[in-house]
């Protein structure tokens, strides 16, 4: 379970603290700012900013990324920033999840040591190369879907799956990262209400302000692995009411240049009905017998 999002007045006037946020993934000294250099900006947020750093006494290089609490409180986020903390955790676990090495906090900031992941946004590579060949993007859409996978099996949804949020690293695997919106405590068949996700990537049932279910995971995986192969996400448009009217009841077009097996598993991932669409059921398991997965 995530830990209690409850800030509390700290010991100086207008400080803010948050009692379950001080613990670190190793054993040691309490780890404190000074504690790294800092070479770079390499992302900003909303409510603050990822540094590239350096441990001074370790020498390994992190993402740190530095929010601010006053920024957190003003946007009722405190139950968003500790969940994407407690996935965090869980990430070190898998190879295919940014995961937290520290966390700590000062009395205006939070402070999340993350994985150093240098090869860039997925969302990079697409802009700069406009589509992947297919078996790039059958093992790009493998590992993502193992992802899901190991978080579904801990009753956790993503719900944001997006070429932003998918990570290269310097072998050329993904890693998932920006946990702020993953809903803890959801099993396979289990419902969720709020609103959420990136306009391009919603499945029809949020839209629709439908209960939904893990399932919306396997829409996004399905609308990332569109847009590796064709360019665009599915049923995109620069009007933004136009997409949704398409998303809702446009027949999918899968333009020619793509294997039977890729239509095929587009087909599924992208079924309007999350009671039909792949994986919806038994989650991985089906995903995992699809031809263009299996021969990546």
């Amino acid at each position: 379970m995530a830990s209690s999002p409850i800030f509390l007045l700290g010991p100086q006037p207008g400080c803010i603290y948050w009692p379950s946020l001080d613990t670190a993934c190793h054993v040691g000294p309490k780890i404190k700012p000074s504690d790294f250099d800092y070479l770079r900006v390499i992302g900003r947020g909303s409510f603050g900013k990822v540094l590239l750093a350096r441990h001074r006494k370790q020498g390994g290089y992190y993402a740190v990324k530095v929010l601010q609490k006053q920024a957190i409180v003003k946007h009722k986020e405190q139950r968003h920033v500790m969940s994407e903390r407690s996935v965090l955790l869980k990430g070190l676990q898998h190879p295919f999840l940014v995961g937290l090495h520290f966390s700590f906090q000062t009395p205006n900031m939070l402070y999340f040591v993350l994985d150093y992941v240098n090869g860039g946004e997925l969302f990079y590579h697409l802009q700069r190369e406009g589509s992947f060949p297919e078996l790039r993007s059958a093992f790009y859409a493998a590992e993502m879907a193992m992802a899901l996978g190991y978080l579904h099996s801990l009753d956790i949804v993503y719900r944001d799956l997006k070429p932003e949020n998918i990570l290269l690293d310097s072998g050329g695997h993904v890693m998932l990262t920006d946990f702020g919106l993953c809903k803890e405590g959801v099993s396979i068949g289990g419902m969720m209400h709020t609103f959420c996700g990136t306009p391009e990537y919603l499945a029809p049932e949020v839209l629709r302000g439908h209960p939904y279910s893990p399932a919306v995971d396997w829409w996004g995986l399905g609308a990332v692995l569109f847009e590796m192969l064709y360019g665009l996400p599915p049923f995109y448009s620069h009007s933004k009411a136009e997409m949704f009217e398409n998303k809702l009841h446009a027949p999918l077009q899968l333009r020619s240049g793509v294997s039977q097996s890729a239509r095929s598993l587009l087909k599924g991932l992208l079924e309007r009905d999350p009671t039909r669409r792949l994986g919806a059921n038994s989650d991985l398991v089906r995903l995992s017998s699809s031809t263009m997965i299996t021969r990546r």
